[in-house]
């Protein structure tokens, strides 16, 4: 793997969003934040003295609620010099008061039927996890930018609640896709729907002012077996993110949870290849896959 420099840390002073740049910014938001989060956002709000790192916490495991508030500091409002990733630092920059009033906002826009939480909670459950384990395998692996692999575990399938509000039979057609024996699932739903999550997923990145690189990941991650081939050699930061995003979405499940599938095709084409990467072993898997699963991750822990 290659070597990267972190890059400078900015500091600022809190500004005042305005009622109208509120509005203006939630007019393009679509994804709805998780309604336990929304709760227990809203019960922290009406402590005395609320947490603002405890505000910062919850709002880094919803992936709605983690692009507002990126897209807000990264805007030119601010006008920051160096592009913000980590959610807990742009809570802080924006400010308890300005980050109050814009989950107030998305609260109001989020109603949604009892049957689109259960579709959501899907994908839900896969972004959170998938984002603390691509942290953790980014740490072990040396990658300096834990931030970034988390952003890209939580952000990388931001697509999916898009197409499942635009398109009714979306869930069924997630399925087939990662059934297929040998077509990508975004090859799938193309042919299907004549789009794919990941595509959507990667003008929405860019709509949220997330850095380039973690919207050209996005867009290619379900095209990793162009990276992980024997005639692929280039190291890159992207073929990194994209190693560590790969094997996380394997250790969480995510072709079960998701895809409803025993098997992930997807994976053991690309496994040697990624661990070899990384740096890791078959041992290191399996001990990876033990460890998350006591914390309550992974395949052990959800049946079809």
């Amino acid at each position: 793997m290659t070597t990267y420099h972190p890059a400078c840390r900015v500091v600022a002073m809190p500004q005042e969003l305005s009622s109208e740049q509120i509005e203006n910014i939630l007019q393009g938001i679509k994804i709805p934040p998780q309604p336990q989060i929304l709760v227990d956002l809203q019960m922290e709000q009406a402590m005395p003295d609320p947490d603002i790192a405890r505000i910062a916490a919850l709002i880094s495991q919803d992936v709605g609620l983690s692009g507002t508030i990126l897209k807000v500091i990264n805007s030119p409002f601010y006008g920051l010099r160096n592009r913000i990733t980590s959610v807990h630092q742009a809570v802080m920059l924006i400010g308890l008061n300005s980050v109050v009033n814009i989950i107030n906002g998305l609260s109001i826009k989020s109603e949604m039927s009892d049957d689109t939480i259960v579709n959501m909670n899907r994908f839900w459950d896969t972004a959170n996890d998938i984002a603390q384990v691509s942290t953790v395998i980014a740490k072990q692996v040396g990658y300096p930018h834990p931030d970034m692999a988390y952003l890209l575990g939580l952000f990388h399938n931001c697509g999916i609640p898009l197409l499942m509000t635009r398109f009714e039979d979306y869930p069924q057609v997630m399925e087939e896709s990662y059934a297929h024996p040998e077509l990508r699932v975004v090859d799938v739903e193309n042919q299907r729907l004549n789009t794919n999550h990941a595509v959507i997923g990667y003008y929405t990145a860019k709509s949220w002012n997330l850095p380039r690189l973690l919207c050209n990941v996005i867009a290619e991650h379900h095209s990793a077996t162009r990276y992980f081939t024997s005639s692929h050699q280039q190291d890159s930061e992207a073929k990194t993110l994209l190693a560590i995003l790969k094997l996380a979405e394997h250790i969480c499940g995510n072709y079960r949870i998701l895809g409803n599938q025993p098997q992930d095709p997807e994976w053991q084409m690309i496994q040697a290849e990624v661990l070899t990467y990384l740096g890791l072993g078959e041992y290191d898997l399996e001990q990876m896959e033990a460890n998350f699963a006591e914390s309550g991750i992974g395949v052990q822990n959800y049946r079809l």
